[in-house]
């Protein structure tokens, strides 16, 4: 009886723990199914938008679960232990956050309409700025001692663009002309000055992801051999005094100005490019290396030795470019070296002393007996089609002058008289704003070619024969 007695509650008990751990099972599921189902709201959503990054700190909680509390993860549940749940949960979040990211693949059958027709193209794997695989390579343009130039096309956007890739050599290092280049163009925003689309850095390379530009100036001038229509030259020229006048204001000089380094749009516009040799001038001037500018467009003072100088470098290589456009043929177009180059200079120029040029018997190279000695010329000695042109003979003068200090500034020569002619508007234009924005503002047609004029829908309607110019 006794043995009875006591075998019943034992009965209940045992009773009580099955029910116990019955209804333990049953919360479980519930907790289950109503995870899951806010896991499946979860991916829907971020599907909606194809983004799961989100994900991104629940998945790293998994990995800080020690390691004797992932085994648990693993098990079946057999009570309703609140830490059991997290880490199921956690885990299951982990699996889903893979099924999101091949949410189409995995669940094609159950994904709604609704949700295919929101998507968005952009997934974890789409091309992105600043990814060496989101640009593809189309044709080499160019190499240089430091880079090699491409033409390619942008898989983010669509775009054509330039491809400056820099060369890194582990002792060496990144060049310093590139970051120089790419810290000084990040800042730069202006019509005419080339646009820094996107910086990769890799191990091997750094590559600087231009606008893309179909031509330069040397290429456009060698196109037009005997120089180019007196119109384009001054569009040109505004151009880039425009850009210069930018860039000078905020204290920095270009130092390498070139038909090389301008680029020409198939519309027109002209751009400031390769800031390789750049530098951010402060105030009081620094000294700077007089290894700069390309030698037929260095100014006499660099060639002497002088290490300072300011915006006038520039200034100087604004003038040789004027008469190359105007004439067809490089101003001064020295063959040997740095003497042969000063005594094309001199020749037209005259040569300098302590009173046309204070100073100058100071300059490191300048010795009075290396050079002959010659007395200024009329600029259209030596250029006669300066002659045809009103005000270009004087705007050239006052750009070429062997003293850095009386050379014009950019924005002094914006100003000039030979621009005279030109709509009053190009001088309020925005930053940003192309020249050829103004009305009536367009390139002629070079010699030997002819100008197309279109209709309100681009239609091609007639091509008018040019004359020479």
């Amino acid at each position: 009886m006794c043995d009875m007695i006591e075998a019943q509650p034992a009965q209940k008990i045992s009773k009580m723990k099955k029910l116990r751990r019955t209804l333990s099972e049953s919360f479980s599921r519930i907790a289950l199914k109503k995870d899951e189902n806010t896991i499946d709201e979860i991916c829907v959503t971020k599907m909606s938008t194809r983004n799961c990054h989100g994900m991104d700190s629940v998945i790293k909680h998994l990995d800080t679960i020690p390691e004797d509390k992932k085994v648990r993860v693993q098990r079946t549940q057999s009570s309703f232990d609140p830490f059991e749940k997290s880490a199921n949960q956690v885990k299951r979040v982990h699996s889903e956050n893979n099924a999101c990211i091949n949410f189409k693949s995995a669940s094609v059958g159950k994904e709604s309409p609704k949700v295919r027709r929101h998507s968005s193209p952009s997934s974890p794997t789409s091309p992105k700025f600043g990814k060496a695989d989101s640009y593809e390579k189309l044709e080499k343009l160019g190499e240089g001692s430091y880079a090699t130039v491409y033409k390619g096309k942008s898989k983010v956007n669509g775009k054509l663009v330039a491809l400056k890739i820099i060369r890194l050599q582990e002792e060496e290092g990144t060049p310093f002309t590139a970051i120089r280049e790419a810290s000084l163009l990040k800042g730069l925003k202006h019509a005419n000055i080339v646009l820094l689309h996107d910086i990769i850095h890799t191990k091997e390379t750094l590559t600087l992801v231009f606008e893309y530009v179909h031509t330069d100036l040397c290429q456009y001038m060698d196109k037009h051999p005997g120089g180019l229509h007196p119109e384009n030259v001054k569009l040109f020229l505004f151009q880039l005094l425009r850009g210069l006048s930018y860039i000078h204001q905020g204290h920095i000089l270009h130092r390498d100005l070139k038909p090389q380094n301008l680029l020409i749009s198939d519309t027109g516009e002209l751009k400031l490019a390769d800031f390789g040799l750049a530098r951010a001038k402060s105030i009081p001037s620094h000294t700077y290396s007089n290894e700069v500018v390309t030698l037929w467009y260095r100014p006499p003072d660099v060639l002497l030795g002088s290490t300072e100088y300011s915006t006038c470098l520039d200034m100087w290589g604004v003038g040789c470019i004027f008469i190359e456009m105007i004439q067809g043929v490089a101003a001064f177009p020295g063959m040997k070296d740095i003497q042969d180059q000063l005594e094309r200079i001199f020749l037209i120029l005259g040569t300098p002393n302590e009173e046309t040029w204070p100073g100058v018997h100071s300059l490191q190279h300048f010795k009075l007996e290396r050079f002959t000695q010659y007395g200024p010329k009329n600029l259209r000695q030596a250029w006669n089609k300066l002659s045809y042109i009103n005000h270009a003979e004087d705007l050239a003068s006052k750009l070429l002058q062997c003293f850095p200090k009386n050379r014009l500034s950019a924005q002094t020569a914006l100003n000039h008289d030979y621009f005279s002619d030109l709509p009053p508007r190009l001088w309020e234009l925005s930053d940003m704003s192309s020249i050829f924005t103004v009305p009536n503002v367009k390139l002629h047609p070079e010699v030997g070619e002819s100008l197309r004029v279109f209709g309100k829908n681009n239609s091609f309607c007639k091509s008018l024969p040019n004359s020479k110019h």
